[in-house]
């Protein structure tokens, strides 16, 4: 008889512990009606469409950013091309183009081309010498001025 008791007790033991347990989880759930209910479902909605909303800004601004950062990288690189240019065309280069095609062989340095590869520069520019043209008339012929008048 004991065992018969002994497996009574556990039977109703666990079904005792049950009960107090939806008792307990019935206190914690606060009542809701279909009217809050609506009203929670609608605010989290909202929340969610505003957290999107706020995504999809970072992503443009993301996007924005990033085609900046490339835009400057090219307009750098255009810069640092243009530069390079205009060094070797102060230095007297017969040809821009051969010689940026060697600047790399001389780490960029275009002193160092212009003294291992001289025949690429043209000597250093001279003054230029004045033409003869001062702007007066030569003194050996005739104007149509004379011409007029002796008619």
């Amino acid at each position: 008889m004991a065992g018969d008791k002994h497996g009574t007790e556990t039977q109703e033991e666990p079904q005792a512990q049950e009960d107090i347990g939806q008792q307990q989880a019935a206190k914690e759930q606060p009542q809701v009606n279909d009217k809050d209910w609506e009203k929670a479902i609608a605010e989290r909605d909202e929340k969610i469409a505003a957290l999107e909303a706020q995504v999809a800004e970072a992503a443009k601004n993301a996007e924005t950013a990033e085609q900046l950062r490339v835009e400057i990288a090219e307009l750098k690189a255009q810069g640092e091309s243009d530069r390079i240019d205009f060094k070797l065309q102060l230095s007297g280069v017969r040809n821009v183009k051969a010689a940026r095609a060697m600047l790399g062989d001389y780490d960029g340095d275009v002193d160092a081309l212009k003294a291992a590869e001289p025949w690429l520069f043209a000597d250093a520019p001279s003054p230029q010498k004045p033409s003869g043209k001062t702007g007066l008339p030569n003194a050996g012929t005739s104007s149509d001025e004379g011409k007029t008048m002796k008619r």
